[in-house]
This record gives structure tokens, sequence and C-alpha cells, in this order.
């Protein structure tokens, strides 16, 4: 026995040194792949740029660590990078062309929409764009369509279909859990709430789902078919025959690709186009390559500094998820200190701010509009709109002295609500019992296990409408339009970016490069220099906060998994938000 127990303590022991090791070297390595990308990027003659259309694009590639140490199958793009290495491609004189590897995309269709304008932009340089495919999704299709070239696999396929836009319920699930939630909202269609009380959509809801979405197939049909030399009309037989489940001889003939390649010819059809001999080797360049590619513009020293401030995710949610995805979300607190900064720095003479939220918390958007609008008495704010700007998210944009939105931004979705759950059915079922004693009425206001009874009821509503009139007032201030004609565009209705230009809610369409265009001119500069805020999370942060959040359990998991896990995640954290939210459905995913 004596034996048994010290080679048992030897043994883990042994696993311990060897995890403490392991561990150690796992760092090592990682530090030094991070040094590694901060190496100047040298390009080589006939270079070719490899834009791989495969995983989650958020506005700045914020790296979890757990996905490496997983190995998880999506990488993660910053939208930013993209954009700049496109630029950059454009200019450099030894990269002749963009080869687009499609695949499966997770992001908003306003952010591929800016991925787009650039790639469109790189043309007018003369230089090619080849596009190959496996398997394409809508997303990378549309980015694709704008190759000279779209190749598809002989056993590969297009997903051109039309979009759809899935809500999951949870009412009958909490039913039978014997909770309720007790509802208080202003605006007929403010849908954030349906999930936990309806088991289908509200007509309203449904109509301004069918809008916004047929708004965004528009956009889509028109581009594509612009790129692809065929009419809309044509796109849609395309779209009623499946084509993802045709041969892929069909997307030959309907005009969607232009020849059927095996993915080992794709490179020799790069060398010929990049000039290269079919025996010399291609120099493919990554977008972490050209991230660390050299700017062939002169460094500006005037000292003058536009900012670009990121506010993206949920407005102080305990979690926050945006198109499923994790985010770092938006902290009022830091925003409100960073804002101020911003302000008292003289070097920064203009401010864009990039907004991609669906909201969240109905205090936090009136703390950061409050911080908007003094950084906005002292050098011009730009509001450039993402995928998302809606409900809060347009509460923090509505001052700014201009508002520029993507055609298919989901933004408007003025409106507000309140939710309490009620657990007194579990309770119940669970045979336990409550009593209380209070000093006053509404000593024991918000406790879950009983329903809020009929006072509780009026002075949440109360407080509902409240939040709603300040809001509508906000945006009616900062719109120059009355409180009237904020209200009929208002009711928590959700608008594409067209439609809220047209009812006077946005500025211009036009990208983040549009909104930059207008801040220098605002502020009057012939030099200056652009810098991204906030600074981004070294390694080790983003390490001590994937440990203590829910991203390591979501890390586990991929696919549909996941993506129920992040929503389960969200319902359990609704006793954490505030009491008044500002924010869209939940959810609200565009399925790709």
């Amino acid at each position: 026995m004596k034996d048994f127990l010290k080679y048992t303590l030897a043994t883990i022991v042994g696993i311990v040194v060897l995890s403490i090791v392991m561990g150690f070297l796992s760092v090592i390595s990682m530090v030094g792949m991070m040094a590694s990308t901060n190496t100047e990027t040298k390009v080589k003659e006939n270079s070719v740029m490899m834009l791989r259309l495969d995983g989650i694009i958020s506005e700045r590639k914020q790296e979890n660590p757990f996905d490496k140490l997983l190995g998880s199958a999506q990488e993660g793009l910053g939208l930013n990078d993209i954009l700049s290495s496109i630029r950059k491609a454009k200019e450099h004189k030894d990269i002749k062309g963009i080869y687009i590897q499609a695949g499966s995309l997770s992001t908003d269709f306003a952010a591929v929409e800016e991925i787009r304008k650039a790639l469109i932009d790189f043309k007018e340089s003369g230089k090619f764009i080849l596009a190959y495919g496996d398997n394409y999704s809508r997303g990378s299709y549309y980015l694709a369509s704008t190759a000279d070239k779209v190749l598809l696999n002989p056993e590969g396929a297009i997903d051109w279909s039309g979009l759809a836009s899935t809500t999951v319920f949870y009412t009958d699930l909490l039913k039978k859990l014997g909770v309720e939630m007790q509802i208080f909202k202003v605006g007929t269609y403010k849908s954030a709430v349906e999930p936990f009380i309806e088991t289908k959509m509200s007509d309203a809801n449904r109509e301004q789902v069918s809008v916004f979405l047929n708004d965004i197939w528009g956009q889509i049909k028109a581009d594509v078919a612009a790129s692809r030399g065929i009419s809309e009309a044509q796109l849609d037989e395309a779209a009623e025959l499946m084509m993802t489940l045709q041969p892929a001889q069909a997307c030959i003939d309907h005009a969607l690709a232009d020849e059927l390649v095996y993915k080992n010819d794709v490179r020799d059809r790069l060398k010929e186009l990049a000039g290269i001999n079919e025996d010399d080797s291609l120099p493919l360049l990554s977008i972490s390559d050209m991230v660390n590619v050299k700017k062939t513009t002169p460094k500006d020293k005037s000292g003058n500094i536009v900012a670009v401030y990121y506010a993206e995710g949920e407005i102080d949610s305990a979690t926050s998820t945006l198109l499923g995805v994790q985010t770092e979300g938006i902290n009022s607190d830091k925003v409100i200190r960073d804002l101020r900064r911003l302000k008292e720095d003289d070097d920064i003479k203009a401010v864009v701010l990039r907004v991609n939220s669906p909201g969240g918390s109905a205090f936090g958007s009136e703390q950061i509009w409050q911080a908007v609008t003094e950084l906005k008495q002292e050098k011009p704010v730009i509001v450039s709109m993402g995928g998302y700007a809606a409900s809060g998210g347009y509460y923090i944009s509505c001052n700014a002295d201009s508002i520029v939105a993507d055609a298919t931004t989901l933004t408007g979705s003025i409106g507000i609500f309140g939710m309490v759950p009620a657990a007194d059915g579990l309770t119940n079922k669970l045979g336990v019992n409550f009593d209380v004693v209070k000093t006053n009425t509404y000593a024991d206001f918000g406790a879950t296990l009983r329903a809020l009874n009929s006072g509780e009821k009026a002075l949440m509503q109360n407080m509902v409408e409240r939040g709603y009139e300040l809001f509508v007032k906000r945006c009616a201030d900062g719109r120059g339009m009355s409180i009237d004609a904020i209200k009929a565009v208002a009711e928590g209705r959700v608008w594409t970016g067209q439609r809220a230009k047209e009812l006077g809610l946005v500025d211009e369409i036009g990208t983040l490069d549009r909104a930059l265009e207008i801040a220098v001119a605002k502020a009057e500069l012939e030099a200056y220099t652009v810098i991204n805020y906030p600074k981004q999370q070294g390694f080790f942060e983003g390490l001590m906060d994937a440990m203590s959040g829910p991203s390591i359990r979501a890390s586990l998991l991929s696919g549909d998994a996941a993506a129920l896990y992040k929503q389960v995640e969200w319902v359990n954290s609704i006793s954490e938000c505030d009491k008044l939210q500002a924010r869209m459905p939940y959810g609200f995913v565009i399925n790709d």
C-alpha cells in the first residue's frame, strides 16, 4: 500500500510538472508568434494578395487566445485590416492582383458591402482579381462576383438562394420551467421582447423584417448583376433553383461562375496572370502579411490626428454577442473616459465614431450620448455606421455632426423596453415557499420569486415611457427634426441605411473612408494621420479576460451548439442587465 501511494503521488507530481512545462512552452511559442507578426513584410516581385474569405469578420481583429489553443477552425479577420490591405495592394507596384479564396463568412452585409467597394476601387488600378471556391457562401460570393473570373470546383456549389432571418423563441421553454417574463415596452415594432412572450413573429415584426430583408437582397442582386453583366431577374430565377443543391455546371449555365476548375490548377492560373514562369514559385501574401507591408505614402509630420474610435458590441451587457460571436462589448464608463481624453487631446482635430452595435442599456446609451455631445463642442464628430447602429447604437450616434451609413446597415429601432422575470411558477413546482417582512410597499420590488403587483407594473411602464420620450428628444435634437417627425419613424422600427437616409435619420450612404473624408473637411486639414482607438487588448490581457468570461466555454463548442450556447448565456444574464434596454432583437441574424 505504501508503494502504491508513493507511485501514485509520483505520477500526479509528474503530470503536474509536465503540465506546467507544456504550458510554459505554449506561452513561449505564442509569444514568439506574436513577435513574428511585428516583422515588416518584404514584397517580392509579381506577388499576389490572397483574400481568404472564411471565418468571422469583426470591425477589428481581437483574437481569442483559446481559439489558438483549441485549434478553432475559423480564423478571425478585422475589417480594418482587410480594407487597408486592399488599399496597399492597389498602390504597391510589385503586387499584381488579388486572389479571392472563397468559403463561409460570418459577418454582417454592411461589412461585406465595404469590402466589395474596396475591391471595385482596386480594379481601377488595372490589376486582376481572380476568385476560386469549393463552396461559396452568400457573403463570399457577393465579394467574389467582383472578380474578372469566378472559378468553381467541379463538385462545388454557390449558395445563391435568397436571404432568411430566423428568431429563436423561448416562451414555451420558460413556461415549462415556471418562469414568466413581465414585459414593459414602447414601440409597436420593438420586437426584442418577442422571443420571451410569443411563439412566432408578430405581424409588425414580420413586416419590418420582410422590408429590410428585401432591401438588402435587392442591394445584393443589383451589385452582382452589375458585376456579372446579367439581369436581376436572372439572379432571382437562379435563387429559386436552390443553387447549393444543383450540379456545379448549373452555376456556369446561370452565369454565376465562369469555369469549373480544381483547386490544384488555380495556382497555374495565378502565375499566368502575375507574369510568373510555370516553374517558379508564386509569392502569395495573406492578410497577416499585408498588415505588415509598409505603406508607400510618406509619413505625415503635421502632428494632426483624426481619431477613429471603435464602438462595437452590446452596450453594458453582462455578455456581449454580435452575430452570434462573443465580443468585448461597449462599456459605457470606459467609452466616456476615452472620449473625454480625445476631447482634451489638442493633437486630435476630429473624431470618427465607428458604431457597430445593436444597443443595450438605455442608461449607458444616455451617458455615451452626453460624452459625444461634449466632444462635439470641441471638435467635429462624424459617425460611421457598420452592420448595426440600432436602438442604443442609434442613441449614441444621433447627435453627431454627420452620420454615414452603409446601404445595408440596420439602424433606427428607436424604442425602449424593460423585462423582469418572475419565477414563482418555478418555486411552486419545486415545492419551495417564501414569506417576506417589509417596511414599505415596494421594499421587495424586483424579487424574481414573485410576479409584480399592479402598482409595480404601472411604475415600470411609466419609467419605460419616460425613457422613450428622452430617446425621441435626443434623436429630434440631434437630427434637427421635430418630436412628431421622429415618432413617425420610431416605434422601435428597424430600417436599412438606405431607408434611414430617405427618412432623415442618416446623412449619407458611404463607407468608413467617406466618414473620414467628411471629418477631414470639417476640421479643415491638409495633412493628418489616422489613428485607431481604443488601444486593443494585448495577448495576456485577452487571455485573462477569456479565462474569466464565457469565451472559454464557448470555445469548446462549435457550429450550432456554440450559437445556441451564446443565446442561452444571454438569457441567463438578463437579471444582470439594466432595467431599461434600448436594443434590437437578440440574435437578429441573417442566415448566411
